[in-house]
């Protein structure tokens, strides 16, 4: 074993909790330094979720993910800033302050794993852990100009991390470039009977750029209302890119992008509704006041404990499940999110990767996205990869007015493999 000392400066605010002196062992990852998104379980270090509701509280396991990166030697330096319980996208919805990109810190970093991008971006660590909702880690790896995948649904354990919307979310690699993304996913794909969502299929691949004959779908409704023509025209370029290494570029149709956003978004707030419901000032966190009846301190804890977007996000839920309601948007919704699945079926038996851009803009300034319905629609790119479970990465292409853009990448379900091939392409091309 031995020491990493931890001494950086977080003028960003990246990080909740640091630890200055850091044990690592032997491995895949010795030595490396890595952070860990708060809302993923930390044996003996606090996890907050960025959340007043778990101050104080400390777990007594890892998570999978965790227990698999400490196996492999690396020296995990301190967890990270994001979006309470990850709903945001742009962390700036923290009980602990809002996180800054690097890139410009009147700008917010993109969430809800802003932190752990912020992280990376800054050179403050190697590699980072976050988690992927509907965007969370592409959006913020986006936003920063690093490396952020969302692996196939069930390849990487969800034991440990405090769960917002069971079926949509994952664990997922940051990191500064492409093969650094490849090394941590060997680490953290390994089934785990802990997780009935765990799946048995090892990543043991080395990435390999030659993507002669390859074919690229690329749909229109990626390129469509909402888009900076800057962002589309930056995305095109690096899609030309792939062109001139070989690839088949092929325009295609995915109509279920009308409805995907709608679907998500009553999808993941019902979940968290009925997820959140445990954090009642008995088991977790501060307690409630033992002096009042019972309904008063839960729902005085609940007011105090949780931030303004969460609330929002669990009435909306509560309301979409109740009786007379759950018909007309909860099972419409996931109706919809089987055509997305549908669509994405389609298009695989004739492309073998689909591309275009992770966000259809650059990073916001801090406080310039007030109305939560704009904020939503920034996610329009991004969910339909969680919608039907199938990987996605992001890959800084380019920048507009200094600020990073990210080529979005993805891939048939389980094909993790070749979308880290053409993302890994992409990157050696530009360095080129």
């Amino acid at each position: 074993m031995g020491i990493f000392a931890f001494s950086a400066p977080d003028p960003c605010n990246a990080f909740i909790t640091r630890i200055p002196e850091a044990e690592y062992g032997d491995g895949k990852l010795a030595g490396v330094s890595i952070a860990v998104k708060d809302n993923i379980s930390t044996k003996g270090i606090p996890t907050t979720c960025g959340s007043k509701i778990l101050e104080g509280y400390i777990p007594p396991y890892d998570a999978h993910v965790v227990e698999l990166l400490r196996a492999e030697g690396a020296a995990i330096v301190g967890k990270t800033n994001m979006d309470e319980f990850g709903m945001g996208t742009t962390t700036e919805n923290s009980a602990y302050g809002p996180t800054l990109n690097p890139a410009d810190r009147e700008r917010v970093p993109g969430g809800s794993s802003g932190g752990s991008a912020a992280a990376v971006a800054s050179g403050m660590v190697a590699m980072a852990l976050g988690t992927d909702t509907g965007g969370s880690i592409r959006c913020p790896a986006a936003f920063c100009g690093i490396v952020g995948m969302k692996p196939t649904y069930g390849r990487v354990s969800r034991y440990g991390l405090v769960a917002y919307a069971n079926s949509l979310e994952q664990i997922g690699p940051m990191a500064a470039n492409v093969p650094d993304i490849s090394l941590l996913l060997q680490v953290l794909t390994c089934h785990d009977p802990r997780d009935s969502t765990s799946i048995t299929a090892p990543y043991t691949h080395t990435p390999d750029p030659d993507i002669h004959g390859l074919k690229v779908g690329v749909p229109e409704e990626y390129f469509g209302k909402g888009v900076d023509p800057r962002v589309a025209s930056i995305v095109w370029e690096g899609i030309s890119l792939l062109e001139r290494l070989g690839a088949e570029i092929i325009t295609c149709r995915m109509p279920s992008m009308d409805y995907a956003l709608a679907a998500y978004y009553v999808t993941c707030m019902s979940e968290a509704s009925s997820n959140l419901a445990r954090f009642d000032g008995v088991r977790y966190g501060p307690p409630a006041d033992p002096k009042k009846q019972w309904h008063e301190s839960f729902q005085e804890r609940r007011r105090d404990g949780f931030g303004k977007e969460v609330r929002r996000r669990v009435m909306l839920g509560t309301f979409a499940l109740s009786s007379g309601y759950y018909g007309k948007y909860y099972a419409k919704a996931q109706s919809a999110r089987r055509n997305v699945a549908a669509d994405f079926s389609r298009l695989f038996s004739e492309v073998d990767v689909l591309a275009g851009p992770t966000m259809p803009t650059i990073a916001f300034r801090v406080g310039e996205k007030s109305d939560p319905l704009s904020m939503y629609l920034s996610d329009i790119l991004t969910v339909p990869a969680n919608l039907a479970g199938v990987p996605a990465i992001s890959v800084p292409c380019g920048k507009v007015d200094g600020m990073p853009v990210g080529l979005q990448i993805m891939g048939r379900w389980c094909a993790d493999e070749r979308v880290i091939d053409v993302a890994y392409a992409f990157e050696e091309g530009v360095s080129a």
